[in-house]
């Protein structure tokens, strides 16, 4: 597994073009007793439609990863993003795991008043939406997994690497933290320069957060109970995906039953840069997902 920030640093748009679609504005939530964070809350086509809630990618944000998906989901969904602990604008914490992310995006839901979503994570994120089902599974409606696996160190370089990174980062130290001011800085606005707000969203993650982060996504093994999953789940595999192997992708799609499977021709960073292929790929997918729960709320 080549180590993920590299893979992901393509998102950086040095080159190429960026989606052009509107990024909404977010705000700040409290989440009682847990911290600050960085949420958007798009509306979908009715007061009632169903919520979808997005995690995002190691080493990016919220709106970073999922900035170019967003229109087309709002065509069902009320669609919210948050920025995960220690990434972006989220949670400051000396500590960092899968748990909390999963614990955190739980109660955004509690601030917000809803009852019940649908959870797509991306990379990182798909592995917190693995977890939101394992802690929380009466708030699940269905599961969209991107670019994830359900277990790391599945070989002597990738368990030599999560084990350095654990090491070598430990326990957050306060100067790892960002400063409060820049914290609740006002981020530069995407409709001004679309490139330089991309690149502001992906440094506003310092270096040794990611570490830890990486840490704890070394220790993510789920494949013991993956199979237990009873809710309706995608899985999206991005094909030419270098960071986490497709056919591993696939295989952990195979252990969950009923999972659909919804292929795009892309790398790790799809979600942004094959965002033509990936968007109409996620779509189908979110689809195929909020069918089978409509049906199953109707038998309940």
């Amino acid at each position: 597994m080549r180590p993920l920030r590299r893979d992901l640093s393509s998102m950086l748009p040095s080159s190429g073009r960026l989606p052009d679609v509107e990024v909404p504005a977010g705000h700040f939530v409290d989440l009682p007793e847990r911290g600050t964070t960085f949420i958007t809350d798009s509306p979908g086509p009715t007061p009632d439609a169903p919520t979808i809630l997005l995690l995002h990618a190691l080493s990016t944000t919220g709106l970073l990863t999922w900035f170019p998906s967003i229109p087309a989901l709002t065509k069902r969904f009320r669609v919210i993003t948050m920025d995960q602990r220690l990434h972006g604008r989220g949670i400051q914490s000396s500590e960092f795991s899968l748990r909390d992310c999963a614990d955190d995006a739980v109660a955004v839901l509690d601030v917000l008043g809803i009852d019940k979503a649908m959870f797509a994570g991306y990379s990182m994120g798909s592995l917190v939406a693995q977890r939101v089902w394992r802690q929380h599974p009466d708030r699940v409606g269905g599961i969209v997994l991107c670019a994830g696996t359900d277990q790391f160190q599945t070989n002597v370089a990738e368990r030599l690497f999560h084990q350095s990174v654990g090491v070598s980062f430990g326990r957050a130290r306060r100067d790892d933290m960002p400063a409060e001011a820049d914290l609740q800085r006002t981020s530069l606005d995407p409709k001004d320069d679309l490139r330089r707000w991309a690149i502001a969203e992906f440094r506003s993650t310092r270096p040794a957060a990611v570490g830890r982060a990486v840490a704890a996504i070394g220790r993510h093994h789920t494949k013991p109970w993956i199979r237990e999953i009873d809710v309706p789940t995608a899985v999206v595999i991005p094909l030419r995906d270098k960071a986490i192997p497709p056919e591993r992708q696939r295989a952990m799609a195979q252990r969950i039953p009923g999972a659909t499977v919804h292929e795009v021709d892309g790398g790790h960073s799809s979600c942004v840069m094959n965002a033509d292929q990936f968007v109409p790929a996620l779509v189908e997918a979110t689809n195929t997902v909020l069918a089978r729960w409509t049906e199953n709320m109707k038998a309940d």
